[in-house]
């Protein structure tokens, strides 16, 4: 699981004069900021009044994501970066607000395979009949409707334009993080490919993304993972990447580029790559221990080689003297023995860049297990 803290957007949808959501959403942020804190959640209060948006007057339908008006890039924008939703609104006449269903029908992708939460307020209903009426389109745009709500009777709730806080309303809305939090850590690999442009990966359902930072938790489960079985075969448990804390993670993820394969929010495997001086460096390739025999090291190997910049003439790498199944996999894929003047078990292998390289001398280091 990522450690990037989620966004939640808090939409306060009435935009008529006077309203009661301002108050509502004001006091549904101060009741859930020690929660979110907890919860690594960053709580973000938009005004649908705020953001000037007429009647939808873009000319393409919203999901050719085509945006002629800058308040609508805006909207996309704010969407866009959101993790999860919660929209505090009124009931009118039996329904939501126009101003929220205007301000859904704006956008298409943006929505897709986030949560939102409700937290309504009316009198009879307590403006549940809102959030049925929500529900129906928020659940056509890919959005996710939590169970959880907060239904807030006027009369009973509020006094002089205020929320009148209690314990079982303050836990309400608690539940309600709680539960959007869960569920926008559970879509996450849902959302996760067009959000950050990934492409398809050799299995079906998979994609590669560049590995950041944030993703140091599962580089460090997958390489202990996959790195034991190479303490065992060179007879050493003096490998980095058995031992390497997420903190020291992080760090070599934000100066190499790393691509990683995901499947279902599971990372596959990865492999890393960077230029130094004229050598193209490739290192810490990796596949889980389940997923080795079907090609993924071989993928992810010719992924580094491509990725080599046009002046770089050899690809060089390393692995373990006794690490029988990555130097057969090298060998297949043309790498040859080098000489080398380490001393610490390893064995350098070599080939030419591709040949739409210029001239160049290349190295390419990779630290490999589980192929």
């Amino acid at each position: 699981m990522s450690t990037k803290p989620l966004k939640i957007l808090v939409l306060v949808c009435s935009t008529r004069p006077g309203a009661l959501g301002p108050a509502i959403g004001q006091w549904l942020v101060d009741t859930l900021m020690p929660r979110a804190a907890e919860l690594g959640a960053e709580l973000v209060p938009v005004a649908l009044a705020d953001l000037g948006l007429p009647f939808l007057d873009e000319e393409e339908h919203p999901s050719s994501g085509v945006y002629r008006h800058e308040h609508t890039r805006r909207w996309s924008a704010l969407v866009d970066a959101a993790d999860g939703f919660v929209a505090v609104t009124p009931e009118y006449n039996y329904g939501m607000p126009a101003t929220l269903k205007n301000a859904l029908d704006y956008l298409s992708r943006e929505w897709a395979w986030k949560p939102i939460g409700f937290v309504s307020y009316g009198n009879t209903s307590a403006g549940t009949r809102s959030v049925q009426h929500a529900k129906q389109v928020v659940s056509t745009l890919r959005l996710v409707p939590l169970g959880a709500t907060v239904a807030i009777r006027i009369a009973d709730a509020t006094e002089h334009g205020r929320v009148r806080p209690t314990a079982p309303l303050g836990a309400a809305a608690v539940r309600v993080l709680d539960e959007l939090v869960r569920l926008a850590h559970a879509l996450r690999p849902m959302r996760e490919p067009a959000a950050t442009g990934a492409l398809p990966g050799p299995l079906p359902g998979s994609y590669t993304r560049r590995l950041h930072p944030d993703d140091a938790a599962a580089v460090t489960v997958l390489q202990r993972c996959c790195w034991v079985e190479e303490a065992i075969a060179n007879g050493t448990l003096d490998l980095p990447a058995l031992h390497e804390s997420p903190e020291q993670v992080r760090g070599w993820l934000a100066t190499w580029h790393t691509t990683g394969l995901w499947l279902d929010g599971r990372l596959l495997g990865m492999v890393r790559t960077r230029r130094i001086d004229t050598d193209w460096h490739v290192g810490r390739l990796a596949v889980v221990p389940d997923l080795r025999g079907h090609g993924l090291g071989r993928w992810l190997l010719n992924t580094a080689e491509t990725a080599a910049e046009p002046d770089c003439r050899r690809i060089v790498l390393f692995t373990g003297a006794a690490s029988h199944g990555n130097l057969d996999l090298y060998r297949g894929a043309g790498y040859q023995p080098v000489p080398s003047t380490g001393t610490d078990g390893t064995i350098q292998l070599a080939k030419a860049a591709p040949p739409t390289t210029a001239p160049a001398s290349t190295t390419t280091t990779i630290i490999a297990a589980g192929y």
